[in-house]
């Protein structure tokens, strides 16, 4: 390559070089005066929602969260300050890199210039080498240039986002920092309203003014937060300091004059005008200030009316200035201005409905007017209302036709609160009777809906609440006005069933395949409103209701010439399951007809089928008192069983069935076990269904003799217990853990309802006699069970003691078995001792100490069976003492768990620390030493231990001496959690011990209190001496309202945590 190539190939590369440079410099450094995009501010801040229709003033936390969120963008902003410094730098070695490269060059030319002299060559590459050097110093100093200005940029803005005063940047083109500026202001006025000078309220008042004039036609995130700014400056200055606030508003901007133009200076008024309630609403203002503005503000309506009506009547008003007059108006209703008032901008709202574009605001304004709870007391304004919301019926007949979802359901929003909100009132103006009638249709209408929720419409949902409201106001009036509204009415909800059970229907088959998952969780929630609406409705319609769904279910039934979707049965079995779940119909003479008809449905569908089991299940009190009715519906449930679609149905409804009906039970119990036996082999069901099934067979078997229900249990468990003796076995791996775990939760369910003891409930005096079985002898079925399997447990504790969910269901089942039995667990009393102690000592664990408390909660006051539970008291404290010692904060549940077990101990057998062997001291110290975990529940249950221990520093001497010994360590610790170390939620529990050592230790509390708090910066060093001594002479003085003392901590750890006075603390 000769030299001409090369140079031309050097030049390129510069060339290149320069080009790159520039893009760099366009994407991160152009001129502020160029376009908007100087940094990337805006891209993010972009997920910051800035936009004033989101922005909502209805409580403190809104306003907290927009802060935290401007925070954020300030912060985002100076690290992007920081990446372009970072940027620069970079560009700056480039361009080093530039120069020196130019320098080489320079010297290569050099070099060959000397060479085509000597050669004699043409001058030509001198003038390109010129040329080319000239555009070199001239990218690099525009390089420069523009670094400069960039840097110069990024400096002004940073310094303008942390200036948090009240002067705002003129620069146009970052809203975001204007923004936070005038939200800084705000921030000033609403929340540090004392720091400013009486003599700036007035200049703030103009320069507001002026700063609204100003970005009138500007950004409107900032022309939004110095509207708020304003009217919060308003609030605090009215009514002394500025009398007449809105009406000065209103005349400041209809003032000609300025650069603004005439609908700017209107709809930054109208903003202004909206955001002055809303900020009223969320004010810091004490209360008898709130009630002196909320006057004022009221009267202030009369300035604000005209200038709304004007501005919605006049027909060439745009449609943005008639939205924001509609907002407006939704606004000041929430400060309950008259509606007598307001009632010609309510009657042009009802116009504007008509147009599309302001429907959504317009139904705004009418429901937020006619839903304050005072305006019930203007029934003459009312009674004007009814007349335009039924004139509404045509729009709403033909958004319906259309498919015009929002329309219907605004439409519907209106009809609904004008009559869920004054039903009564209407109600009440007999003359008046048909119009509200007609209101009542047009919501029945809306009800009714055509479509199914929530695919085709989402209305009807809404208007569920008025038929309550409706029906209570109906039921509340005297009984002879209340047979009058009766005899109208009535009928109307029996119209009303037929709409309900006709929305609760299933789609086709495949149009609800076609339904998604949450569509469908919908439709399901909504099929239980309507249910619950039924259940409140017989309230009113009584038996009649029964019979009047009997009869239409017959007819579908016993009618073959007309064909039937089974869409129509399971709804009319829906309407009787919502009924009898709640309702008592063991008197009702439909039900006998009802449980004859439900054998002649044909069950075809899965909603179907899971609807007849339902209604089964609903009605198992029922059968109860009716057995002889069992062997219709027992073989159907049977049946289902067998259908993995029917699992949650089938077994739920046989659950009730065997605990309502089990003294009714035992000629069909061989089937029911049988099959059940069946379905549990075969796995059809899931976990959860299967041990549901168990607990219906423990229900089942508890109403036969002790031989059968041995018999049954036999045949129920054996292939059970077979199968865990295989998996015995075997070498523990994940697959036969799982089968483990569920063969224990099996039995502990059937174990936890199998009880030959338990009788039914008293319920009553006039109630028939209670049934129940002869009174057992022999040991109780469950033990000798228990007692014939515990080998088989042992060996399976030996393979998996090191598995926490093994031992866990292992546990589970002793557990429930000693829950249900009692005392007739006794004879394994000494057997699970035993093997208890020898399981916590080999790998200690919670579940081990919770079955332990259990024993000691049922037997330790047992004289003959003192002897094991204090044995075995001994030794799993002796162990876990031992953990301590090596380090317990790994193990937060066994201290948890053995906190309890103390508790429980002293709660029912004090003399258990009686015994030599039970290192009181220790376990003392471990109970200081666990109020300082982390963990809540373990420092609940170690407070609920000192609790209980310190009430016993008379009656048991090792308590006392090692209360009065090391005492002071346990006060050290609570003002220690109280001062900060502990979360803020525990304060009532700490506070109990405090009281307690007061109550019981009151000498020795006065000398730690007086020595604990004399140590500088103990238990915080945001007390003061005379705090401290404040704290201690107040819970000294409390020893016996615990209320006071827990009230007294809550305060003084406030004042530890320097909370004391705050918003979060109020907030708390």
């Amino acid at each position: 390559m000769n030299w001409d190539q090369q140079l031309s190939s050097i030049i390129s590369d510069a060339d290149g070089s320069v080009a790159k440079m520039r893009e760099r410099l366009t994407a991160h450094g152009r001129s502020p005066r160029g376009t908007e995009d100087v940094f990337p501010v805006r891209e993010v801040t972009a997920g910051v929602d800035l936009k004033p229709s989101a922005v909502q003033w209805s409580d403190l936390t809104a306003i907290q969260t927009q802060l935290q969120q401007q925070s954020q963008a300030i912060e985002t902003l100076t690290q992007s300050l920081r990446l372009l410094e970072r940027e620069r730098n970079a560009q700056q070695r480039h361009i080093q890199t530039l120069q020196e490269e130019q320098k080489r060059l320079q010297d290569r030319l050099e070099e060959r210039e000397r060479d085509l002299d000597r050669r004699s060559l043409s001058p030509g590459p001198d003038r390109r080498i010129d040329q080319w050097k000239r555009e070199m110093d001239r990218e690099l100093i525009n390089l420069r240039g523009q670094i400069n200005r960039a840097t110069t940029l990024g400096n002004q803005e940073e310094r303008e986002a942390q200036s948090k005063t009240a002067s705002l940047p003129s620069s146009p083109q970052v809203p975001e920092i204007q923004y936070f500026g005038a939200s800084a202001l705000h921030t000033k006025i609403s929340r540090y309203w004392g720091d400013i000078p009486a003599e700036q309220y007035d200049t703030l008042k103009t320069q507001l003014f002026s700063q609204i004039a100003r970005f009138a036609s500007g950004s409107k995130i900032v022309l939004t937060r110095l509207c708020v700014a304003l009217a919060s400056l308003a609030l605090n200055m009215m009514p002394e300091a500025w009398p007449g606030a809105v009406s000065e508003m209103v005349r400041m901007f209809q003032e000609e004059g300025g650069e603004v133009d005439g609908r700017a200076r209107c709809l930054a008024l109208l903003e202004l005008l909206t955001v002055l309630p809303e900020e009223f609403q969320t004010s810091r203002l004490p209360q008898y200030r709130k009630g002196q503005v909320r006057g004022a503000l009221g009267r202030e309506w009369t300035a604000v009316y005209p200038l709304l009506q004007e501005l919605l009547r006049q027909p060439d008003s745009p449609p943005l200035v008639k939205a924001r007059v509609l907002k407006c108006l939704s606004s000041w209703v929430l400060l309950d201005v008259p509606l007598n008032e307001s009632e010609g901008l309510v009657e042009a709202s009802f116009t504007a409905l008509a147009d599309p574009e302001l429907f959504d605001t317009a139904v705004e304004a009418i429901v937020n007017t006619i839903s304050q709870p005072d305006s019930q007391r203007y029934v003459n304004t009312l009674l004007k209302l009814v007349p335009q919301v039924l004139q509404l019926q045509e729009q709403l007949r033909d958004a319906i036709q259309n498919g015009d979802m929002e329309t219907s359901h605004g439409i519907c929003r209106i009809a609904v609160s004008l009559g869920e909100n004054h039903s009564r009132a209407l109600l009440e103006q007999v003359e008046h009777w048909q119009s509200f009638l007609a209101l009542v249709n047009m919501i029945m209408f809306c009800t009714g809906i055509p479509g199914h929720y929530p695919v085709n419409e989402t209305t009807s949902s809404l208007t569920l609440t008025f038929w309550y409201t409706l029906q209570d106001d109906i039921m509340s009036f005297e009984a002879e006005k209340q047979a009058v509204y009766l005899q109208v009415y009535r009928p109307v909800y029996f119209q009303l069933v037929d709409v309900l059970l006709h929305k609760a229907q299933f789609p086709t088959d495949e149009e609800y395949a076609s339904w998604s998952s949450d569509e469908k969780e919908q439709f399901r929630i909504y099929r239980v409103d309507i249910s619950d609406t039924l259940m409140y409705v017989y309230e009113m319609l009584g038996a009649e209701l029964l019979s009047n769904l009997y009869d239409k279910l017959g007819r579908l039934l016993t009618n073959t010439e007309q064909t039937t979707t089974w869409q129509h049965t399971e709804a009319l079995l829906y309407g009787f399951q919502s009924i009898a779940e709640t309702i008592d119909v063991n008197y009702s003479d439909v039900i006998p007809g009802l449980i004859g008809l439900i054998p002649r449905i044909n069950i075809n569908n899965v909603q179907l089928a899971d609807t007849v089991m339902f209604t089964i299940g609903a009605l198992a009190e029922w059968l109860a008192d009716h057995p002889v009715m069992l062997s219709s519906v027992l073989p159907l449930v049977l049946q289902a069983l067998g259908n993995p679609d029917l699992s949650v149905s089938s077994v739920s409804t046989l659950k009730k069935i065997c605990r309502e009906c089990k003294y009714d039970l035992p000629p069909y119990a061989t089937n029911i076990v049988a099959v059940s036996q069946e379905v549990l082999i075969k796995q059809i069901h899931k976990t959860s269904q299967c041990m549901w099934l168990m607990q219906a067979l423990g229900f089942l078997l508890s109403a036969l003799p002790v031989e059968e229900i041995l018999r049954n249990l036999h045949s129920l468990i054996t292939p059970y217990i077979q199968q865990l003796e295989k998996l015995a076995e075997e070498m523990p791996n994940p697959s036969n853990k799982l089968a483990i775990i569920h063969i224990l939760g099996l039995l502990s369910n059937l174990f936890t309802t199998l009880d030959i003891t338990k009788q039914e409930e008293e319920s009553g005096e006039n109630a028939p006699p209670i049934k129940s079985t002869p009174p057992q002898t022999g040991p109780n079925p469950v033990v000798v069970v228990l007692q014939q399997v515990f080998a088989l447990i042992q060996t399976v504790l030996s393979k998996w003691l090191n598995d926490s969910q093994v031992v866990e269901a292992v546990c589970a089942i002793f557990e429930k078995s000693v829950r249900t039995l009692l005392h007739d667990f006794a004879p394994m009393v000494s057997q699970l001792s035993e093997m208890l102690g020898q399981m916590y000592s080999t790998i200690p664990q919670a579940s081990a100490l919770d079955l332990t408390r259990q024993m000691v909660h049922i037997f330790a006051s047992e004289t003959n069976h003192f002897p094991p539970i204090k044995a075995l008291f001994e030794l799993v404290t002796s162990v876990t003492l031992t953990i301590f010692q090596q380090g317990p904060r790994d193990h937060p549940d066994i201290v948890d768990s053995f906190m309890q077990l103390q508790a429980q101990a002293l709660k029912r057998k004090p003399d258990l620390f009686l015994s030599e062997s039970l290192d009181v001291k220790a376990v003392f110290h471990c109970g200081v030493l666990s109020l300082k975990f982390p963990e809540a529940p373990t420092v609940k249950s170690t407070c609920l231990f000192f609790t209980e221990l310190i009430p016993h520093c008379a009656d048991i001497p090792p308590v006392g001496q090692v209360v009065q010994q090391d005492g002071k360590l346990l006060l050290l610790a609570v003002l220690e959690a109280i001062g900060g170390q502990s979360s803020r939620s525990l304060m009532d529990q700490f506070a109990e011990v405090l009281f307690c050592l007061n109550k019981h230790c009151f000498a020795l509390l006065t000398v730690w209190l007086k020595e604990a708090l004399r140590s500088p910066g103990f238990p915080s060093s945001r007390v003061s001496d005379e705090q401290k001594d404040t704290f201690s002479q107040q819970v000294l003085r409390e020893r016996v309202n615990k209320r006071r003392v827990k009230d007294i901590v809550k305060e003084f750890t406030l004042v530890c945590r320097g909370l004391h006075g705050t918003e979060y603390a109020a907030d708390y």
